[in-house]
C-alpha cells in the first residue's frame, strides 16, 4: 500500500514534504528538463527583492570540502519579472513559494504587497538574513525584536501562509524562532548558510571577491538538524528543514528532530534528480518501516519509546 506522503505547512496543503531550497533552483527552469517538476510538494523560487539586483562581483562561488562557498548576492530579476516567471510555474499544479528579500522593512514590504494578490503565489518564506541597511548594517535575523516587527508588518499585509526563514549565525536560534511565532509567522524553515571564508594557498588571496560568503552542503547538516531539533521543542509551528539534504536518509534525520517538511539545496547542483528520489526515498523508508502516512515521522526522535530502528530510507548508507 502506497504511505501517504501528504503534509501541512500553515495554509499549505502539500501532496509530500519535498522542496527545492530557495536560491539552488531559480524559477526551474533549468530542471525542467530532467523530471516533471509538478512530483515535487513545493517550488521555491529565488530570493526576490523590489527592483533587479546584479549580484556580487565574479568569483562569488567557491567549493570547499563537504561543502559550497557562496556569495551570489541576491542576484534576481526584481519583482515584476519574477511575477511573470512564477505564473509559468503555475502550470505544475504545487504551491510556489516566494522568497523574499530585502535592506530595510520597506522593500520587504514592497515585494509581498506586489504579489500578495497574485494567484500563482501560494506562501513568502522571508529571508531575514540580508543586511539591514536602514539599521546599522545589522542583519535582520540576528535581533529578535527586528525580525518580532518585521514579521509583524508583513503579516498585516498577506493572508497567505507566511514563513520566516531563520540564519545560523546567532547565539541562540530559539529567541528568533519565538520572536517569529510571535509576530504571527505560520510557519519557520531553517537553517540559512552558515557565514565562512577560504582562502588560496598559491594566490594568497580569498577565494571570493566578496571575502565571506554562506557556507551549504553535508557540511552544515549537523548544525541544521540540531537547530531543527532545537526550535520545533519551542515553538509551536510547523518546521520546514534545510542544511545539507542529499538524500532520503538525510531528510529523514530532519522529519525525525521535529521538521514536517524539506527543502534541498545544494545538492540540486550535483545531482538535479535528487528531489524526486528522496521522495520516493521517504516512500520506501514508510513501507519498510510500517508507517502509513509520512506524518508520523515528525518529531518521532524526540519520542525515544516510540522509535522504531530500520532501513537506510532509500539513501544507500549504511
Amino acid at each position: 500500500m502506497q504511505p501517504d506522503l501528504s503534509v501541512k505547512i500553515g495554509r499549505l496543503e502539500l501532496k509530500n514534504p519535498v522542496m527545492p531550497a530557495s536560491g539552488c533552483f531559480g524559477y526551474g527552469e533549468e530542471y525542467e528538463q530532467f523530471y516533471d517538476l509538478g512530483r515535487l510538494g513545493a517550488i521555491v523560487v529565488k530570493g526576490t527583492t523590489a527592483e533587479a539586483r546584479p549580484g556580487n562581483p565574479a568569483p562569488r562561488v567557491a567549493e570547499t570540502p563537504a561543502g559550497l562557498l557562496n556569495a551570489i548576492g541576491l542576484q534576481n530579476p526584481g519583482t515584476e519579472e519574477a511575477r511573470l516567471k512564477i505564473r509559468r510555474l503555475a502550470r505544475y499544479g504545487v504551491p510556489v513559494i516566494v522568497n523574499v528579500a530585502g535592506h530595510n522593512t520597506a522593500e520587504y514590504c514592497s515585494v509581498v504587497e506586489a504579489l500578495s494578490a497574485e494567484t500563482a503565489v501560494a506562501a513568502f518564506e522571508i529571508n531575514v538574513s540580508c543586511p539591514n541597511v536602514a539599521e546599522g548594517g545589522l542583519s535582520f535575523g540576528t535581533d529578535p525584536r527586528t525580525v518580532f516587527r518585521l514579521a509583524g508588518e508583513l503579516r498585516k499585509l498577506t493572508e497567505k501562509t507566511l514563513i520566516v526563514k531563520l540564519t545560523p549565525n546567532v547565539t541562540d536560534i530559539t529567541e528568533i524562532a519565538r520572536a517569529a511565532a510571535e509576530a504571527g509567522a505560520d510557519a519557520l524553515s531553517l537553517i540559512n548558510t552558515l557565514l565562512g571564508m577560504a582562502i588560496d594557498t598559491r594566490s594568497r588571496r580569498p577565494l571570493l571577491a566578496n571575502l565571506t560568503g554562506g557556507l551549504s552542503g553535508p557540511a552544515v547538516k549537523p548544525v541544521a538538524v540540531r537547530m531543527v531539533w532545537q526550535v520545533a521543542g519551542c515553538v509551536d509551528l510547523p518546521v520546514i528543514g534545510m542544511g545539507g539534504i542529499c538524500c532520503a536518509n538525510d531528510a529523514l534525520e530532519f522529519m525525525l528532530a521535529g521538521a514536517s517538511a524539506v527543502a534541498v539545496g545544494t545538492a540540486n547542483f550535483s545531482n538535479p534528480l535528487v528531489c524526486p528520489e528522496i521522495i520516493d526515498g521517504l516512500a520506501v523508508y514508510c513501507r519498510e518501516q510500517g508507517f502509513s502516512a509520512v506524518r508520523e515521522l515528525v518529531g518521532l526522535a524526540r519520542r525515544p519509546a516510540a522509535h522504531k530502528a530500520g532501513g537506510t530510507g532509500g539513501c544507500g548508507r549504511k
